[in-house]
């Protein structure tokens, strides 16, 4: 069980898409996630922000953020919340930043999974 670990509910609906170019992102939004290899450039946004010329687009994530800024000699963070989510039959897609990480759940999922990660010792902020 984790003891005290705050997972913030993000009040945003989020959309994951794929786009052609950097120059098809505003970089001036307030929230977003860029990854680009050399097969893709992949968004998280805000719905309301995503490009017009999406090459594509899954609509419909909700999001927590792990509270706090975790050291990287933590391990299994994210492993712990996807066994919990997975064991209830509710996929996820993680991003991570320098600070901390970041799970998304479709929305239809999202009560389900405060519920049962609340129910496993996650305080839910």
């Amino acid at each position: 069980m984790v003891l005290n670990m705050e997972l913030k509910k993000l009040p945003y609906d989020l959309t994951v898409c794929k786009v052609k170019s950097e120059r098809d992102i505003n970089l001036n939004n307030k929230f977003y996630f860029i990854g680009k290899t050399d097969e893709e450039i992949s968004l998280v946004c805000i719905a309301a922000d995503v490009p017009n010329n999406t090459v594509e687009r899954e609509d419909g994530w909700k999001c927590f953020k792990i509270q706090g800024k975790l050291d990287f000699s933590l391990i299994g963070i994210i492993s712990a919340i996807s066994a919990v989510l997975a064991e209830n039959g509710i996929g996820i897609f993680a991003v991570s930043t320098f600070n901390t990480d970041y799970i998304l759940v479709k929305a239809e999922n999202f009560e389900k999974a405060i519920k049962v990660l609340s129910l496993k010792g996650y305080v839910i902020v």
